[in-house]
């Protein structure tokens, strides 16, 4: 089973990295759109990207999300990935570490992270559907969890809700009954924060209320709109031959909550809230901050500059953040926070989504 795990694993990062794997219907930014302040009276240099995640300051809002581990090639990728996070002071999230609970051999693919980042603030990654049982597979237990918390040194860990990949996977875990409560005691149990982290079909806030009453102190909404988990399992259940998952993959494939729906919808819970899903640059990153959350997490676009090495790699962090303090600048800001009282306009589908949830911000 080990190995069928670190083959899916790299399956997963060769498709997210080669295939037309994001949904159709996109995010949502291009529907978002901040208001110009034509004297601004903010020196460019003048403003401080500087943010609190969960009680870590992060130089700038910025969480390279947990997308990688547990196969021979996530070794290099996630070393780039934690120098990346130490030198710019971001917040980097590692791939479910299941595969390490497996096999102990894996364990140095994730613990790079933290070996390349001493003082970032890392979080690590378990699937909720491994929180309950599996057919004949037992839950994983709380030391099981413990363990892989040890493994990274993590700051936080990430409970990743998958329900719409494991649907499609050929392989996928289908149940989902009781996982709720299995994260109301993890949450309990742990001593680092939880947050409860959907991977491509977006969040609620009326999902995320539960799951701050479940103890969770963050959420990363996931949002449709970026890559897209159901695509990606479609496009593996066509090399299997899988007709299930063929069917399936097309026609959940953009399914979901865009992302900038999400980010605004559960800001209303009152949970600091991580906008993942399509974020491609800063202007979508200030667009987010925008509508309530208080970082964003960039997946894919990390993977792909990380193949050329730390100096691509920085070059991309370093538009990102120039972008970013723009958006600031243009806006009258000092600090990302303070997007958050600026008008914002809202068109198209996603203020149809928004005004139906009863969610469209009015400034």
């Amino acid at each position: 089973m080990s190995e069928d795990i670190r083959s899916r694993k790299a399956e997963h990062l060769e498709l997210a990295m080669e295939g037309p794997v994001e949904a159709p219907s996109g995010p949502g930014w291009a529907e978002v759109e901040l208001v110009h302040e034509a004297l601004p009276e903010v020196d460019l240099d003048g403003t401080d990207l500087r943010t609190d995640l969960l009680g870590h300051a992060l130089q700038a809002p910025l969480v390279i999300a947990g997308m990688t581990g547990g196969h021979a090639g996530a070794m290099e990728l996630n070393g780039v990935l934690g120098r990346a996070a130490q030198r710019h002071g971001l917040a980097i999230g590692v791939g479910s570490q299941r595969a390490a609970l497996l096999d102990p051999s894996l364990e140095p693919t994730y613990a790079v992270v933290r070996q390349e980042a001493p003082d970032a603030f890392v979080i690590s990654n378990i699937g909720a559907a491994q929180l309950i049982a599996q057919g004949d597979r037992p839950a994983l237990t709380l030391d099981d969890v413990r363990h892989i918390v040890g493994m990274v040194q993590a700051d936080a860990l990430a409970v990743h809700l998958n329900f719409l990949e494991e649907s499609v996977q050929p392989e996928g875990d289908r149940a989902a009954r009781g996982c709720a409560e299995a994260i109301a005691q993890l949450a309990e149990g742990l001593d680092v924060p939880v947050i409860a982290k959907e991977t491509g079909a977006g969040m609620s806030c009326a999902t995320a209320t539960r799951l701050s009453a479940c103890g969770v102190k963050a959420v990363d909404v996931g949002g449709a709109g970026g890559t897209s988990f159901a695509i990606i399992e479609r496009l593996r259940a066509e090399r299997q031959g899988d007709k299930r998952g063929i069917a399936l993959g097309a026609t959940f494939g953009d399914w979901g909550i865009p992302t900038a729906v999400a980010v605004a919808d559960c800001a209303r819970s009152g949970l600091p809230v991580i906008a993942t899903g399509g974020i491609r640059t800063g202007l979508d990153a200030g667009k987010a901050l925008s509508l309530g959350a208080v970082a964003v997490g960039v997946g894919r676009p990390f993977l792909m500059v990380a193949l050329g090495g730390d100096s691509v790699l920085d070059a991309w962090v370093d538009r990102f953040v120039l972008e970013l303090r723009t958006v600031l600048q243009l806006t009258g800001c000092t600090r990302p926070d303070q997007l958050r009282d600026r008008p914002v306009i809202v068109r198209g589908r996603a203020r149809t989504w928004m005004d139906d949830l009863g969610c469209r911000p009015a400034r």
